[in-house]
Formats: structure tokens, sequence, C-alpha cells
């Protein structure tokens, strides 16, 4: 990532759950395969498509998954000059459902960060989508010192309310859905967004206003728009080309396997194949009204194109109690559930029947947090009835092309329907107004304008919007740009001699677009900003503190949750301090020294303990790492936590090799991260124990103590004059 001049600006768009690719989009394919893939394609290329864009680039994650198509895999895939498609891996190859992502997202920014680090431009700003696309683009924000806009699509707090009106226990939620994860990370978000993008006012108010950081950033109602020239009105013969003839004429043969009387007025729906989506409520309506049936049939798509028994279990029960309603109600020639063989070009023509059938639109669902298919109805000129919670109040108040009913209530969901189909004066209203107004105020063109109006740097100006100060250090500027990092331990190494410690700094500050610095220490993350201060040392670019077992990056502190998520596996910190209750040589150090993923032991002195404490360690199944250091200290860490490691994964993350790394410094606790590639420095106050790396290839003996015998190491590599191999 280079800080160079480009022709417009650079956008990061990130909706990471879900099969998402630009052509052939498997909509409906699952739960996670739904508007929201088709929100975040469209909007990507209409911004590609304006000339202030340069780039728009939408990240999700890759896919490496034989029961679905290599196309997911594909890491990055070309959308047209200015937009592409990255697919980054996280949490392995397989297809993972959303709710089970949240472990993962971690490591997710660590591939952006390693991704954008060789592209030749500065994203302008980040925009999260759902909660899991939300974390990522916050974390990333904070690395970059980016913007940050935010598009919830749906909320947790909203689902978690309505999940317990229908009788699900907390326990059952939270095992189904993973909602405190994800209803904590939306808080998060929320405190910390530049701008957030709703679809609906009542999304804006009502269901943001459940979280307490609500009122933290500003809101703009806008909803997406339509591709028009995909959508057009139904008696719009000039649009229709041999394909679309040919969708219709499938379409219609299909339909007539179904139904008795085929050219009755058809009621659709279309969704996918969730409970929540309240198909059985259409169905039930539909059974129990007489009227309803000699008039219209029934077209129900629920986005299956799988067999029944490659379905995860809850949409299998979706389809299994339509199919019971089915038989029950016996609509046999009067209904159909045909499976939906694509979404391009099949959808649209689907309203386009349904509407020349003079039939309706109906969407039943619970809540509806838009409702894209009732703008797409609208736009080919079908009436609809609709759910009057969440979006749809917003739709039918804008385009008046339909009605709005209570969908607990079965009765009121046909007696809408049969309000429009028996007053063709009230279809014709509906059908016109709904065309003419969708073009009016969902149009992509006006969409788009209102986005980039918001967040645009002419829109930052003198505005409330994207306050660029909440990030005050944009530490990936500078990582992903430095040829070198120089990492010291902080005492005995950095500090204790006031007069070289200076001339140590002074050096790296001459050279700090080129060289990066961090500290490595055993101090807590404060009492190393205390320490350095103290001693006139500046925040560095990364602090490595406890043992290796934290990261925090700049003057802000601001945590690795990374470099956390990757320690954590299998470390059970009360099965250590259970089993150290017991030995006689070690007593605990004073709880300020422990944190979540070091404890910390004061031992007597004898080779043979630290041996004792492994084996005892390793004869329980405990993972571990032991750090003894001055003849006195053990710290027990994780076993993927140490200074040494969390180098090589800072050498990971920002794309630096360890040959690039100059690491110095004086105890046990430092041999690792003096060890391999990196030039290693031993200053001449060391402690005895590091005699065993004397002789070691790229380790250097100073004979200066402090940071003098620092500088003696680094004109002794001539490290500063290294050309990048």
């Amino acid at each position: 990532m280079q800080d160079i001049s480009k022709p417009g600006y650079y956008i990061l768009l990130f909706s990471l759950h879900g099969l998402i690719r630009h052509r052939d989009v498997e909509l409906g394919h699952d739960a996670d395969t739904g508007g929201q893939v088709k929100y975040v394609l469209e909007m990507m290329e209409h911004l590609s498509r304006r000339p202030e864009v340069a780039r728009v680039d939408l990240f999700t994650r890759q896919i490496k998954d034989k029961r679905y198509s290599p196309d997911y895999s594909n890491p990055v895939e070309p959308i047209n000059d200015h937009s592409r498609i990255v697919r980054l891996p996280c949490g392995g190859g397989r297809y993972i459902r959303k709710e089970k992502l949240w472990p993962y997202l971690d490591e997710y920014i660590d591939q952006v960060l390693r991704f954008l680090k060789h592209e030749p431009y500065t994203p302008d700003w980040v925009h999260g989508h759902y909660a899991d696309g939300g974390y990522v683009a916050m974390r990333l924000a904070e690395y970059l010192g980016s913007p940050l806009a935010y598009t919830a699509h749906s909320l947790g707090r909203p689902k978690f309310q309505k999940l317990s009106q229908e009788g699900l226990s907390d326990e059952e939620i939270e095992k189904s859905f993973g909602m405190a994860r994800r209803i904590e990370i939306e808080e998060s978000v929320l405190g910390v967004a530049d701008h957030i993008f709703t679809s609906t006012q009542q999304e804006a108010e009502e269901q943001y206003g459940l979280y307490e950081n609500h009122g933290n950033a500003d809101y703009t109602v806008n909803p997406p728009g339509l591709d028009l020239e995909l959508f057009y009105p139904y008696d719009d013969e000039d649009n229709v080309d041999i394909l679309g003839e040919e969708v219709r004429d499938a379409f219609l043969q299909e339909l007539n396997q179904y139904f008795f009387k085929p050219e009755k007025p058809l009621v659709l729906a279309l969704c996918r194949p969730d409970k929540r989506k309240n198909i059985s409520a259409l169905i039930h309506s539909f059974g129990q009204s007489a009227e309803l049936q000699s008039k219209a049939n029934l077209a129900v798509f629920m986005g299956i194109s799988r067999n029944m028994a490659d379905m995860e279990e809850r949409e299998r029960a979706v389809l299994a109690d339509a199919l019971m309603l089915m038989d029950q109600y016996g609509l046999y020639g009067k209904m159909a559930l045909p499976k939906k063989p694509g979404f391009r070009f099949e959808v649209p023509e689907f309203y386009r029947i349904a509407a020349r059938l003079k039939g309706v639109f109906v969407n039943p669902a619970l809540t509806e947090p838009f409702g894209i298919t009732l703008l797409e109805s609208a736009a080919c000129g079908l009436p609809i009835v609709a759910t009057n919670h969440g979006g749809p109040v917003d739709i039918v108040q804008n385009c008046t092309n339909g009605l709005l009913v209570d969908v607990s209530h079965v009765e009121e969901i046909s007696q809408a329907i049969l309000k429009i189909l028996n007053d063709p004066d009230l279809w014709n209203r509906f059908s016109k107004s709904g065309i003419e107004n969708v073009r009016k105020v969902y149009s992509w063109g006006s969409s788009i304008q209102r986005y980039l109006d918001r967040v645009t740097l002419k829109a930052l100006s003198g505005s409330k919007s994207f306050s660029i100060s909440k990030r005050k250090n944009p530490v990936a500027q500078k990582l992903m740009q430095v040829e070198r990092m120089v990492v010291c331990d902080i005492d005995n190494t950095l500090t204790g001699n006031p007069e070289s410690t200076a001339r140590l700094i002074d050096l790296l500050s001459q050279n700090r677009n080129r060289i990066a610095f961090g500290i490595a220490t055993g101090r807590t993350i404060d009492s190393a900003l205390k320490h350095l201060e103290k001693s006139d040392v500046p925040v560095p670019d990364f602090l490595i503190t406890s043992v290796g077992s934290e990261i925090y990056y700049g003057s802000t502190a601001f945590k690795d949750n990374g470099w956390t998520t990757h320690i954590n596996y299998k470390w059970d910190r009360e099965r250590v301090r259970e089993l150290m209750s017991g030995v006689s040589f070690l007593e605990p150090q004073e709880v300020e020294t422990e944190r979540e993923y070091k404890i910390s032991y004061f031992m007597e002195p004898d080779p043979l303990h630290v041996q004792t404490v492994r084996d005892l360690l390793s004869s329980e199944r405990v993972r571990h790492n032991l750090i003894y250091s001055h003849q006195r200290y053990l710290d027990i860490l994780p076993q993927r936590a140490s200074k040494g490691k969390a180098l090589r994964y800072l050498s990971f993350k920002w794309g630096l090799p360890l040959n690039r790394f100059l690491v110095a410094g004086d105890s046990g606790n430092d041999e690792e991260m003096l060890r391999g590639e990196p030039y290693g420095i031993v200053v001449g106050n060391y402690s005895k124990e590091m005699e065993i790396l004397r002789g070691k290839w790229r380790i250097y003996f100073a004979n200066k103590t402090h940071a003098a015998g620092v500088l003696e190491g680094i004109q002794h590599y001539r490290f500063l004059e290294m050309k990048n191999d």
C-alpha cells in the first residue's frame, strides 16, 4: 500500500458470509445468501461506474469446498476496470454459516492487511455490511485511520426480541444464533462508526434505538436501488428479447403442469426457506379462503435448487411444512412449489408473468428489514400485499403500490389479496403507481448519489460525518510501508543509560519513514507505557507486552485481537493455576503482573525446577509455554505465545520478512526472539542464561551495555545501510 495520488476514491466493502460471485448468483441457496448479497454486488457495480471512484473492492470469504462451485475459491474476480470481488481465507476452506464465523474474523483482518500491503492505493473509507463485516471494517478502520461506514441489513436486538416472542428461550437463541457475541459487536461498531446507512426510517429510529450506542453516529436513510434494465414493466414489449421470451415460455410451461386453470390470476411469493419469512401464513390464508382459491392460483418460490436431503435441517423443515399444508388443504392443481433455477433473468420475468395475469405479490414475513422483492415487483407493475412491520411501511408510503397487513392474522392476508383482485381499478392504480414511483425513489443512481454525498471528502468539510479524528493512530499506514523494524526489550536494554537511550531514539527518529520501532517486554502495557514516559522514550509503533502474550499499537495502544485469538487455542488458565498451587518452590507474583494469557511466579533457583514444572503440565496434557528469566521469574503462557512467536506473527501480518528485523535483548525471556532469521543483539549487561546463544548464527554479543549495545549492534550489521533482498 502506497500513499500515491490516484484518479478517484478507493472504497472497501466487507460482506463475509454467504455465496458471493458476480454471475449466476445463488440467491436463496441458504439463509446466508439472501438480499444482502444482491445489495452489495449491485452497490459495488454501480459505485464503480462513477467517475469519482477509482476502485471498489468487495471483500468476502474464500471457500474451497467440493460441495460448492470452484468460483468461490477464486482469490480475485474482476468485475470491470474499477471493481473486483476479493476472496481471502479464514477458518479453513469449508463453507461456514455466519453464526459460526465469529472465531475467525481476526484471522480475516490479518489477511486483508497483507493483501492491502501490495495495493497501490490507500483506502479512502471502509464499509462493513452485517455484524461480521462491521467488525472487520471497524478493526481495519483503526489500523488504517480510515472513516468507517456501516450497514446492518439485520440487527441482533430486534431479532432477539422476535425470537423470544416466538417462544424460544435465551439458551436456544444463543445456541442457534450466537446472539450475545453479535449484539456485543454491533454495540462496538455503533460506538465508533462515522456513518450508518439504513434502508428505512423505521430501522434508523426503532431498531437502532434499541442499542445503547445508537446516538454515537450519524444516520442516513438510503435504500438500495434496482437494476431497472432488468426489472422493466410487464407491458413494456420493447425490452423483451429472445432470452426473456425463452424464460417466460419455460416458466409458463412449468406452471401449467401444476395448475388446473393456469389462466387465473397468480398470487406470487418469493423468499428463501426461512421460518421467519412466515410462508406458512400465506398458505394458511390461501387454504382457508374458498373465494381466493376460486379466483387465483398460488406459486411459492423458496430459492430451492437442491434436493431436500442436501438442505440444512431448518430449511428442510420449512419446505416440509409447506408441502404438508398443501396436502392438508387439498391445494393440488391450485398451488405450486417450483424450484427456482436462477436469479438474474428468471426472477424479473416471474414478476412480469404474474402482472400479466393480473395477480399480486405477497411478502408475509414476520418482520422485514427492507423488502427488496417488494421493489422488484413494483418496478414490474405487480401490486403487493406485505407485512406492516419494518421496511414495507416505507415502500408502500413512497410507492402507493399495495396494502399492508398484520400477518399474524391470516385472514387479513387473504382479504387484502381479494380486495386488489376484485377491483381492477385499484389493481391498475397500484400497478401504475409502483412502476412510476420506484423509478423516482429507488433507482441506483439516486442511491449512489446520496451515498457519495455523505462519504466523499467534500461532504466531510464542515459536517459531523466521518470525524477522522476518532482514529488518530493509523499504524497500518506506516507498518505497510517501512523497510525494516527494530525491536528492543525495555529494561536493561532500551533503558538503563539515559544518554545512550537518547542517542538510539534520535537515530530511529531520523529514519522513521523507513524503520518501525517496537518494544518487547515482560511488563504489562500500562507499566510499559509509564516506564517509557519516565525514560523520555516516545510511544513505539508497536508494543509486545507481558512476555509476548499481548500486542498493542501506537499512541492509543489499541490491542491486536488477531494475536489474542491466535494464542487462545486450547489455553486453560484455571487448570494451570490449579496444578501450580501444589508446587512448593513456586510463589505467585503480585496480582497486577498477571494477565489473561500470562501467569507469573517467583521460583527458587534450581536447574531442575523448570523441567519439573514442564513435566507436570505435560503429564496433564495442558498446552503451555514456559519463560524463565533472571534466574528468578517463571511465566506460564499459552503454547502459541512468547516474544519470539509474537515477532513472527507481526512479520506475517505486516508482510515484512524476518530478515528485515533487528532484535535486541538481555535476558532469558528474550532468547527465543533472538534466534533464527532476525539480526540479534545481546547487550553487554546480559544475564548469564544468554550465554547459550554465543556463537549462534546472527547473534551478536555487544561489548557496550544498554542502548549503547544496541547502537553497536546496528553498526556491526550495517543494518541501516542494507539493501532489501
